[in-house]
């Protein structure tokens, strides 16, 4: 079965990929390639894609990988009928009561009872003296 994926160029901290048909069994560095089908570099958002050739790869069932699924819708290339987009995960905590936001709010405490412990402490130290 073959795949479109993104094949990773360029130089240290400035990544260029080539969009590639390949072997999906086979690891995108070592698999051998059928095809190059178009480049994007993700610094300037510029993309070469033979379209035709993509429809006609995307006809005879090779699957697109999420990422350059994206890519072709967003250029208008139509995806086939049988291809399932990725659906988006959202995060979710695991213990979700004991987060800060979800606890219920404590309430200020009243301006007399404040005061109140001062005089306490105050009160007890006066026997403490005598002794």
């Amino acid at each position: 079965m073959l795949a479109i994926r993104m094949q990773r160029n360029g130089r240290s901290h400035y990544p260029t990929y080539r969009i590639v048909v390949q072997e999906s069994q086979r690891h995108p560095l070592s698999g051998r390639v059928v095809a190059e089908v178009g480049n994007y570099n993700p610094a300037t958002k510029a993309l070469t894609l033979d379209k035709e050739t993509v429809e006609k790869y995307l006809k005879n069932g090779a699957q697109p990988s999420s990422r350059v699924a994206f890519i072709l819708k967003k250029n208008g290339v139509k995806l086939p009928k049988w291809y399932k987009e990725a659906s988006v995960k959202k995060a979710v905590a695991k213990h979700a009561d004991k987060l800060r936001k979800n606890q219920p709010k404590e309430e200020a405490p009243a301006e007399d009872s404040a005061e109140a412990p001062v005089e306490e402490a105050s009160v007890e130290e006066t026997p403490a003296e005598d002794a």
